[in-house]
């Protein structure tokens, strides 16, 4: 699967970030991986804060991490206007 990734928040484990695949969705990924797929990005950001990701083998729970749940609270990598452009000169 081919992601954008949109944004990033370091962790004491590495950077985790939020990104939007090909059909539109928007995943948390932590080393490559996605973990969950979801129609908006803060509900991405929201889950992982929360520690309501799939489990993430040596991880544990992502609620302990300190991500923020806002997506303010990221650094964004990419405008999603940016993204729609890209899917537009795709088709």
């Amino acid at each position: 699967m081919r992601s954008t990734l949109l944004y990033k928040f370091n962790t004491r484990l590495g950077p985790f970030f939020v990104g939007r695949c090909e059909e539109g969705r928007f995943h948390p990924i932590y080393k490559d991986e996605s973990y969950g797929s979801y129609w908006h990005a803060g509900q991405a950001a929201e889950d992982l804060a929360g520690g309501h990701t799939f489990s993430i083998p040596g991880v544990g729970t992502t609620g302990a991490l300190g991500i923020p749940r806002d997506l303010d609270g990221w650094e964004r990598l990419v405008s999603l206007e940016a993204t729609a452009q890209e899917d537009a000169n795709l088709e």
